[in-house]
C-alpha cells in the first residue's frame, strides 16, 4: 500500500503519514496546530509505494477530497488497469470521476514494445499488412512503417517500463 503524505497549509501545523482513508480521517481530525486550531487543508504528497502506484498518484491528481478513492484504486486495480488510467489521464489528456472511475472507461490499447520499428515488425509478424511471400520479407522497410506508425502511436515509460499507445 502506498505511503502518503499530508501536508498542511497552515505554517504552524505538522504534517502526517498515512496509508489509507481510516488513518488519513484519524489524524486530519485530531491535527492542530500551535494555537489548538484545527488544521483544514493539505497538500497531499506521494513518499512511497511502487513506481506504478507514484505514477497513478500523478495522473490522478491526488488531494484531500479523492484519497479514499486512489487507495481503493491501488487495492483493486492491476498493474494493466493502473497503465490504462495513467496513459488516458496523465498522457491522453482524458477527465475521471474519482468517485466511478473504471479503467474500461478509456479507450486505450497498449503495446509493450521498446520503439516504433519493433512494432512494426510485431505487426508484419501478425500479418496486419497480410500475408508477405518469403521471398520478399527482406524488401519491407520496416523504418517507415515506424515512421507512419508514429503518425497514430505514441511512445511513453509508465513506472520505468517503455511502451507505445493508441487512444480513439
Amino acid at each position: 500500500m502506498p505511503q502518503l503524505h499530508a501536508q498542511p497549509y497552515d505554517i504552524a501545523a505538522n504534517g502526517f503519514y498515512f496509508e489509507s482513508r481510516e488513518d488519513y480521517a484519524d489524524k486530519a481530525g485530531s491535527n492542530r496546530n500551535d494555537y489548538g486550531d484545527p488544521v483544514e487543508e493539505y497538500e497531499i504528497q506521494f513518499i512511497d509505494g511502487d513506481n506504478i502506484d507514484c505514477d497513478l498518484a500523478k495522473a490522478w491528481g491526488i488531494n484531500q477530497a479523492n484519497t479514499g478513492q486512489y487507495f481503493e484504486a491501488c487495492e483493486s486495480w492491476d498493474d494493466h488497469d493502473k497503465t490504462v488510467f495513467i496513459i488516458a489521464v496523465g498522457e491522453a489528456g482524458y477527465s475521471f470521476d474519482p468517485d466511478s472511475v473504471s479503467p474500461s472507461d478509456f479507450d486505450v490499447d497498449i503495446y509493450y514494445v521498446d520503439g516504433m520499428k519493433e512494432l512494426a515488425e510485431q505487426f508484419v509478424d501478425e500479418g496486419l499488412f497480410c500475408e508477405i511471400p518469403d521471398h520478399l520479407a527482406n524488401y519491407i522497410d520496416m523504418d517507415a512503417i515506424a515512421y507512419d506508425l508514429a503518425m497514430d502511436y505514441t511512445e511513453t515509460e509508465v513506472a520505468g517500463e517503455r511502451l507505445i499507445y493508441r487512444t480513439t
